[in-house]
């Protein structure tokens, strides 16, 4: 399609500059250990000293037809819902992070609409029918499927009754639902089967371990693995009879022990997993445990590594980059060429961060290339509104990919009128940034391609200081953007520069902001800046923000509005490049090719099915902007539940 040529608007960019203010505050059994002699307590006695001393010092065949998925879900294991009394943000009495906005009960509720409540219902990003998602788990790929188990409530809209939801898909996009693959119903996962991960052994046996809560209270490790490998659809899965596996050690709260990763093994042949933990309240750690069966675990001395002052540590990802190459790497992979990166959600923040390092496999340590961007304290894996991500190796085509939760922001009571809440991302996959040397790089897998209908491009659109321009492409709903940006300098003399993302699109500078306006309507009373904000430095060069502005994303005032960034590395033969996917009420935004990423959330009142539209904007002092685009409209994923007898 030829390139379009636009009308160019100078109008003044009012309605940025004169935005309302907003408030941005944050969205906010028995206990039963394996004692396996003396041995068992002198290490953990080893290990608890070990702790103390590191605070001291840091300050078959597969099947022609698909099983009967009816009888499936008819023979699953069966779940009654449970009861929670809730006195503080759900989640927190339960021995996990947050998993509700208790301060937003304050606030006037908005008129919501049935319309409205439809329209937030993405259209490609994977969430289920109906009631509450979290973490996802266990992903993998077997046999031709990609698999995603996912922390789930049947019974609500709310968090509780967790159990593990489970689906399946050819390209990671047209996801099929299939019936539950694991319920709280043995006394040591009895009040939640919660995260967990899987490891393919090389005899290509699945064993997938996960945290359960017990009829105690506790939190411990439980081992389960498929009924029946010849399923390519891995419907049925055992529980170990003699779970749990790992008790917390000694100087380990019996709440603060949860979330193993996969395995991989260590020059011994032995395998290795780590678990996230805290001691002490702030000191954020990761523990280590090996074994050689998956039943007998040993704990080893001290850590794979500790920040202080990071709180607890969950779902803690750790695994293999290449220094030089473009594909991903085996969990077990290791050697010359190969860094590593240890990944933690923060409890006390609700974000997930990683870090770039080195790993002993002699003696089990990591340790950060650069201690300034150390686990937690550094670099974060998502800028916005996204927790609980989990990677996973794909065989089949090479890759490391990135699983997130993104939850809701509005009102528990609007999602319970919804009948759902929380989604995934699209799956994004890491390599290594060797340009930068610091950086991962995250971006959509190449799958969300085959939803592009058709496309329209914009060459050389001038944006002036101060200004909007209209992108002429129709509802803009459900979209991929492939932007380039390239600024020119005025003669205006420069203004007081914001330190970072500042109060948003709102606050100007001499080069930013500028980007997109995306859910915006006609009169813009409602719109999502997505946006560069270059800054000056005291020797003269520029670092660059990317940021997201929920501020004016709605007219209600019941839902979180924040902004959302984080500075991006824009080397000197780079332009400025973003890719943005809008789908109904989530924005992914990604920026240099992925070195910082950012999830939000919006929940507008107007700007909503033929009325949402796409606007670029400049609200920079002293630069003119001039931006390539190509924009593709996108295709719903269709996601369903299994067809029974399909052929597979």
């Amino acid at each position: 399609m030829e390139p379009n040529d636009l009308e160019q608007s100078s109008a003044f960019y009012a309605p940025l500059l004169n935005s309302p203010s907003s408030g941005d505050g944050a969205p906010a059994a028995t206990r039963r250990r394996s004692l396996k002699g003396y041995g068992v307590i002198l290490a953990s006695l080893v290990f608890l000293l070990s702790l103390v001393a590191l605070i001291m010092n840091q300050t078959q065949e597969v099947p022609l037809t698909s099983p009967n998925i009816n009888e499936a879900s008819a023979s699953a294991p069966k779940l009654e819902p449970a009861s929670f009394s809730i006195p503080e943000a759900r989640g927190i009495a339960e021995g996990v992070s947050a998993k509700s906005n208790p301060s937003l009960l304050k606030e006037e509720a908005f008129n919501w609409t049935n319309a409205m409540f439809s329209w937030q219902r993405t259209a490609y990003h994977f969430q289920p029918e109906k009631n509450w998602m979290n973490d996802p788990n266990g992903p993998l790929y077997y046999k031709g499927w990609y698999h995603l188990f996912y922390q789930y409530n049947p019974f609500s809209a709310i968090w509780g009754n967790i159990t593990w939801g489970h689906a399946v898909s050819r390209d990671l996009i047209h996801w099929l639902y299939l019936p539950l693959a694991m319920v709280p119903d043995q006394w040591f996962d009895i009040y939640g089967v919660w995260t967990g991960s899987a490891t393919f052994l090389p005899d290509g046996k699945i064993v997938m371990l996960y945290t359960g809560k017990t009829n105690g209270s506790v939190q411990v490790q439980n081992l389960a693995y498929p009924a029946n490998l010849s399923d390519p659809l891995l419907v049925h899965w055992e529980k170990y009879p003699g779970n749990p596996v790992m008790v917390p050690p000694p100087g380990i709260q019996d709440d603060d022990f949860r979330d193993p990763t996969t395995a991989w093994v260590g020059p011994d042949g032995k395998w290795r997993l780590t678990i996230g933990s805290r001691f002490n309240k702030t000191l954020g750690l990761s523990l280590v445990y090996q074994t050689k069966n998956f039943i007998d675990y040993e704990l080893l001395e001290g850590v794979l590594h500790a920040v202080p002052g990071t709180g607890m540590w969950e779902c803690v990802d750790f695994y293999p980059v290449a220094i030089n190459g473009s594909v991903g790497l085996d969990t077990s992979a290791m050697g010359p060429g190969i860094k590593h990166v240890l990944k933690a959600s923060l409890d006390d923040t609700k974000v997930d961060h990683y870090a770039i390092g080195t790993y002993d496999p002699i003696k089990d340590k990591w340790t950060p290339d650069n201690p300034k961007l150390d686990v937690g304290i550094g670099l974060r894996v998502d800028y916005g509104r996204y927790y609980a991500s989990k990677t996973f190796f794909d065989p089949h085509t090479q890759r490391r990919i990135l699983w997130g939760w993104i939850n809701e922001t509005d009102t528990e009571n609007a999602d319970l009128r919804k009948g759902w809440a929380s989604l995934q991302t699209i799956p994004r996959t890491v390599l290594f940034d060797n340009k930068t040397g610091t950086h991962l790089l995250h971006w959509p897998v190449e799958e969300v391609e085959s939803l592009r209908l058709n496309s329209t491009v914009f060459k050389d659109v001038l944006v002036e200081a101060g200004s909007i321009v209209p992108i002429d492409i129709g509802t803009a709903t459900q979209l991929d953007i492939v932007a380039e940006f390239e600024i020119e300098e005025l003669e205006s003399s420069t203004t007081d520069e914001a330190s970072d993302c500042g109060n948003g699109a709102v606050e100007r500078s001499t080069f930013g902001p500028f980007g997109f306006l995306v859910i915006a309507d006609d009169s813009l009373s409602e719109l999502t800046p997505v946006f560069f904000r270059p800054v000056n430095t005291s020797d003269g060069s520029l670092n660059t923000y990317f940021c997201t502005d929920e501020k004016r994303s709605s007219k209600a005032n019941d839902v979180f509005k924040q902004v959302y960034g984080g500075e991006v590395p824009v080397l000197e033969d780079e332009k400025y490049n973003m890719r943005v996917l809008v789908d109904h009420s989530i924005v992914e935004s990604f920026a240099q090719g992925g070195r910082t990423v950012i999830s939000s959330r919006v929940y507008p009142t107007e700007a909503i099915y033929g009325a949402a539209r796409l606007f670029l904007f400049n609200n920079a002092t002293g630069v003119n902007v001039k931006a390539t685009l190509k924009i593709w409209d996108l295709n719903s994923a269709f996601i369903r539940p299994f067809p029974s007898g399909e052929t597979i």
